[in-house]
């Protein structure tokens, strides 16, 4: 019985290790830390693809075209930027990094998105019935977008076995309003090796 005693208590410890060992654990890190864990687009490509995409926009000559001639800062919107690639991205979290760095450049104004104004237009009507008259908000006053700024996400993937060669290209193309002119046109490539460990029980 002893050495029955001794096996029945060396596996409760053994499944004790095991299940303690599958619990969650959570670690607060640095927002800025890089951690790459599974190889894919992540919140460190956005914010660094954004960043440096805005800085080359801003530091090509329609900018100081557009100064000279309007003697004002040009109006942009940013449009539809579309995930081509082979996995899930989202978009939107992009498209937020780049309107922080437009609007903190200080060189452009930024106009509010399709969605965005749409709600701000809802609260203006509701205004016109509601609001005292010298707080209400007038209809036909919004600042039109000189320029538009689109965009796409494309990746490429090259694997054998357990390793792999992820590809990112992302296209963005700045086009004036008036005249459907292409005055930029941007490209940021990010490229990962990826190599997939032995899965461990």
């Amino acid at each position: 019985m002893t050495d029955l005693n001794s096996k029945l208590a060396a596996i409760a410890i053994v499944g004790a290790l095991v299940l303690g060992g599958c619990g969650t654990v959570v670690e607060r890190v640095e927002v800025d830390e890089v951690r790459d864990l599974s190889g894919e687009w992540n919140d460190t490509d956005s914010r660094l693809v954004s960043e440096e995409m805005i800085k080359d926009v801003l530091a090509h000559p329609w900018l100081g075209e557009f100064q000279s001639g309007k003697g004002a800062r040009p109006a942009v919107i940013v449009g539809e930027i579309r995930n081509l690639s082979h996995e899930h991205i989202n978009t939107k979290t992009f498209v937020a990094d780049m309107e922080r760095a437009l609007i903190n450049s200080a060189k452009v104004d930024f106009v509010a998105s399709k969605t965005e104004r749409q709600e701000i237009r809802e609260e203006r009507s509701d205004q016109e019935v509601h609001a005292r008259e010298d707080t209400r908000k007038e209809m036909g006053q919004e600042l039109g977008a000189d320029y538009m700024l689109q965009g796409t996400i494309n990746t490429i993937i090259d694997q054998e076995g357990k390793e792999s060669i992820k590809y990112y290209q992302v296209d963005l193309t700045l086009i004036s309003l008036v005249d459907n002119r292409k005055v930029w046109v941007g490209q940021k490539k990010v490229k990962k090796f990826v190599k997939k460990g032995a899965l461990r029980l």
